[in-house]
């Protein structure tokens, strides 16, 4: 009964785990994405001539921000199927 016990609770807690890693991500990406493109444009309106250079960085760096996310999701998603922490239990 222990053990069935343990195995609920590291479940649970993995379950919250896996919801705060992918909206905290999901957060932090989207104010990321929303301050970096919010100074784009404040640098594309004080000097049109530097747009183009502008645009290569932000669409860079909005890849590099989408992808730390997808990580996220990816190793939450890794969690909620193959939970290397339930061995542990068995």
């Amino acid at each position: 009964m222990e053990n069935l016990m343990l195995l609920a609770q590291i479940q649970a807690s993995t379950a919250v785990g896996i919801g705060l890693i992918i909206g905290l991500g999901a957060l932090g990406a989207c104010v990321g994405i929303g301050i970096m493109c919010s100074k784009f444009l404040e640098g594309a309106a004080r000097q049109p001539e530097l747009m183009p250079q502008l645009q290569v960085k932000v669409f860079l760096l909005l890849g590099l921000i989408d992808a730390s996310f997808i990580i996220g999701v990816g190793l939450a998603l890794w969690f909620a199927v193959a939970n290397p922490l339930l061995s542990v239990v068995q």
